[in-house]
């Protein structure tokens, strides 16, 4: 009972009760008038046994009465035979008919709160504010509107709140991270021959630290500041993978990687063409970076019903099934190690998805086994 639908409950509700009473209904008649019916027949069979029966005008011979009672016994029974049979089945008829028009009238009832749910189904993250539901329905509806509408104002604050305070965090943390990294590029601009191996590693090791927080800072405040940027661009996504592949190209012939392109006509969507490029530019560099050396990674555009599909191939080692779901949540590595060797903060998926949502798309991974591994990210398009 728990697993159907409300219109559903009602139904059955609704058809149990109708027929709870027609069922009541229908002994009582029954009883009614099988105790009329009897009555008659024990007038009639009666008759003539008791001086005290009252006048009963049946032209009958005496010789026949006989058979006039015992005729007249069967068709009572069979009369109330086929009172109870019709009974049952107009309990059942209205029964059904009750059923069939509560679904029918519960269904038209529940239309506003399906309609409800649909609206809160289309909330996201990016689009609080603009969710705001004006009810104008049953007073029930209405309520519940009024409260829905609140709790997104306390979401949109509280996500405001949070995206604020990352913004200023690494405001805040840029400038001395700057001014740590000036000093440390000025120090390895020269030679110190009096420097010993441990403090020159103990240098380069803060070199390295301050950099990889350099880039998680830069990160933050791209991520803090997604919502600021325009998306009003018309984007030819066959050209911007191209470029994308053509900026990426010394980093691949440096580990002997083949980076390859198909796109299937051209393919237009409206958006930042900025962030696109981030997206596409993070999935390819990932590929490479996560690649075997002397693999290939393939990058295609295609056209899937009213969607554009960019699909990132690459030929590495994959990601565990355990891990698939994690890899866009921040900070998650699925090979910490290598990840730090690389120069990973563990923000890059997590940046590439909030950027696709914004751009009302999805990303996921569509594919993963021992030969690669297969990013999909669909967006809406236009074709030109």
């Amino acid at each position: 009972m728990r697993k159907i639908s409300l219109q559903w409950r009602l139904t059955v509700i609704t058809a149990l009760l109708i027929a709870a009473i027609c069922i009541f209904l229908n002994f009582l008649l029954y009883r009614n008038g099988i105790y009329y019916i009897d009555s008659l027949q024990n007038v009639v069979t009666d008759h003539g046994s008791s001086a005290e029966q009252e006048t009963l005008y049946i032209d009958i011979p005496d010789s026949e009465w006989d058979d006039f009672a015992s005729q007249f016994a069967v068709q009572i029974y069979d009369s109330k035979a086929g009172y109870r049979r019709r009974g049952w089945f107009i309990t059942a008829v209205v029964t059904f008919i009750g059923g069939m028009v509560t679904y029918f009238v519960s269904g038209h009832a529940l239309k506003p709160l399906r309609d409800f749910s649909a609206k809160v189904e289309k909330v996201q993250v990016q689009n609080l504010t603009a969710s705001v539901i004006d009810e104008k329905g049953a007073s029930e509806l209405v309520r519940l509107g009024d409260s829905y509408n609140k709790m997104l104002m306390r979401l949109s604050d509280a996500f405001e709140v949070q995206r604020q305070f990352t913004g200023n965090a690494a405001h805040e943390l840029r400038t001395p991270l700057a001014l740590m990294q000036a000093q440390l590029d000025l120090y390895n601009s020269s030679a110190h021959p009096d420097v010993d191996s441990e403090t020159a590693e103990t240098i380069q090791m803060a070199a390295e630290q301050t950099e990889r927080l350099t880039k998680l800072v830069k990160t933050l405040l791209d991520m803090s500041e997604l919502q600021t940027v325009a998306r009003t661009d018309e984007i030819e996504l066959g050209a911007l993978v191209e470029e994308v592949l053509a900026d990426l190209e010394p980093l691949a012939r440096e580990r002997g990687i083949v980076l390859n392109a198909g796109c299937c006509g051209e393919l237009y969507m409206t958006g930042s063409d900025i962030l696109i490029y981030r997206v596409v530019f993070n999935l390819v560099e990932n590929a490479i970076r996560y690649n075997r050396d002397g693999g290939s990674v393939y990058v295609s555009v295609n056209k899937r019903d009213t969607n554009a599909v960019i699909a990132v191939r690459d030929t590495g080692r994959g990601i565990s099934p355990e891990y698939i779901e994690r890899v866009f949540e921040p900070f998650f590595r699925v090979d910490k190690s290598r990840s730090r060797e690389l120069g990973g903060v563990g923000l890059g998926l997590a940046l590439v998805r909030e950027i696709v949502r914004l751009h009302d798309g999805s990303i996921a991974v569509s594919e993963s086994n021992e030969e690669g591994t297969t990013f999909e990210v669909v967006f809406p398009c236009e074709t030109i």
